[in-house]
């Protein structure tokens, strides 16, 4: 590609907090027509270097220098950063969920008619805006309605319907289907080709190989790799991401099974919602020391089944759970903790985390009445217990006082997996538990896996990530349409077979 004039430099740029230097000495440049790629772990300062950029750290909060097209750029606030062409989509989306698309859409920029927002044009600007992009959404939909995917597809065009230069891209993948990603990642490739600058922050390496120009890659807060995609691979970006080599991705040691200690036969569990049951004919088993893998497309079963065996989720029509030989029933989530079963949850922030409390807190949650005596918390056992878990998880905070919600993805991910660990459970559900965080923080899931089975312990894991699925499972069942589409052995397993697993009963409801 043709080389541009930077149309944004970062030059120097420091960023203090107190006790902390979040940003240090960061330097690197965004040119028209690219698409530059950030990467770093959880905690490496990209969102910090992405509100410094769009506004959020005003002029003279920070040390060091930004120029957009050659001048300073001296923001107050998110507003000039906005009138200057610079637009953001960050994973937690920024729209209002009872107004419709077009609202939304328009919702600081609507076309006005003698005074009066004209909604004939809102809308007919809308419908012409979501078609360029090929986006099959109704306009006067609204967005609480929608699914999550189509959600951060609907602000990526409210941005583009700014005339925006500058895109900010934070994750933009991490809960769109696979369809959805195809979507997002056309769209992407077309603004370069018509000349925007996007800075494209995202943990999937095979996405910034993919759609990237450029990476850089920050590290400590700092800037300490940047390249063309073209000259450097897979293994370097991650080298400089952790400042070590990873040389086995999916450390996967599998122990000798023992016992069953899970057994589902013949499951069927209907929703109240649905007219069709969620799930049907559901069989497998699960082993000490193994790691079952779950795999799917979504809305294939995969969650509603561990939500179900964990209690959490759907009425059992038929079938039958039996933990270490004796009948589970479709009870409560305390009963399922209280047989020896944990659930780690997709969605960390909204099941797995009060984000408002501390480590510590969070820690113990779960297992309040294993550390009381007599209706009494035991605070001098509950502190040594968290301590255990914080210090061998790796947990990197300033202690057990801090707040959940200010650590990093990665590191609230450690606390969510030390919530369960403390249960002292048998069998561990682990649902996308790798989903948003960086390389170093998914490698220590990973070996954490290992410990709990080669401590006898029987992990289920769900992901959407077929290498992590292949790579990381003993077995693997594949849901398709709530049945199962298909059971592979870890060496027999291909991406090809578990996609045409994935599929089996999509064609046949199809033929139907």
């Amino acid at each position: 590609m043709p080389v541009s004039s930077p149309i944004l430099r970062v030059d120097g740029v420091t960023k203090r907090f107190p006790g902390v230097v979040a940003l240090r000495d960061v330097s690197f440049d965004l040119r028209a027509g690219e698409v530059h790629a950030l990467c770093g772990e959880n905690g490496a300062g990209k969102s910090t270097l992405i509100k410094t950029i769009s506004g959020v750290y005003p002029h003279g909060s920070y040390e060091g220098r930004l120029e957009l097209e050659g001048s300073e750029a001296q923001w107050t606030g998110i507003h000039d950063a906005e009138q200057a062409g610079i637009a953001v989509i960050y994973q937690e989306l920024a729209m209002v969920p009872e107004m419709t698309v077009a609202e939304n859409i328009f919702l600081s920029n609507a076309p006005t008619r003698w005074g009066r927002i004209d909604w004939n044009r809102v809308y007919a600007d809308t419908e012409r805006l979501l078609k360029e992009y090929r986006l099959e959404v109704d306009p006067s939909a609204v967005v609480r309605d929608l699914g999550v995917g189509q959600q951060q597809l609907v602000e990526i065009v409210k941005a583009l319907a700014k005339r925006s230069k500058i895109l900010l891209l934070d994750e933009p993948t991490a809960a769109l289907t696979e369809s959805e990603v195809e979507i997002l990642l056309g769209i992407v490739d077309g603004l370069r080709r018509r000349g925007l600058a996007c800075l494209y922050i995202s943990h999937k390496l095979g996405e910034v190989f993919r759609i990237a120009d450029r990476i850089t890659v920050l590290r400590d807060g700092q800037s300490v790799f940047t390249s063309d995609t073209a000259k450097t691979d897979r293994g370097e970006i991650i080298r400089h991401m952790v400042g070590r080599e990873i040389k086995d991705f999916f450390p996967r040691r599998a122990p000798p099974v023992g016992e069953v200690l899970l057994q589902v036969k013949d499951l069927t569990v209907t929703d109240a919602g649905r007219q069709r049951p969620v799930l049907q004919n559901v069989s497998f088993e699960l082993r000490a020391g193994e790691v079952l893998g779950i795999g799917g497309l979504m809305g294939s079963g995969r969650t509603e089944l561990l939500m179900h065996l964990f209690g959490a989720f759907g009425q059992r029509a038929a079938g039958n759970v039996e933990m270490q030989g004796k009948p589970l029933a479709a009870g409560s989530p305390a009963e399922a903790i209280g047989r020896g079963l944990m659930l780690v949850s997709e969605d960390r922030k909204r099941y797995g985390l009060v984000l408002e409390q501390s480590v510590g807190f969070n820690l113990s949650l779960a297992s309040l009445e294993k550390l009381s005596r007599r209706g009494l918390i035991d605070e001098n056992a509950e502190f040594k217990r968290n301590g255990e878990l914080f210090d061998s998880l790796g947990v990197k905070a300033r202690g057990q006082d801090d707040i959940v919600g200010r650590l990093s993805g990665g590191n609230q991910q450690k606390v969510v997996l030390g919530k369960a660990l403390m249960t002292e459970p048998s069998v561990v559900f682990l649902d996308e538990p790798t989903r948003g965080i960086d390389v170093g923080a998914k490698v220590d899931v990973y070996e954490l896996v290992n410990r709990l089975t080669a401590a006898g312990k029987a992990v289920v894991l769900v992901s959407s990530e077929l290498p992590e699925l292949m790579g990381m499972s003993d077995r693997m069942v594949i849901f398709s349409e709530g049945r199962i589409g298909g059971v592979f052995g870890r060496a027999e397993a291909t991406q090809e077979k578990l996609l045409t697993a994935a599929m089996a009963h999509h064609e046949r409801t199809k033929q139907a």
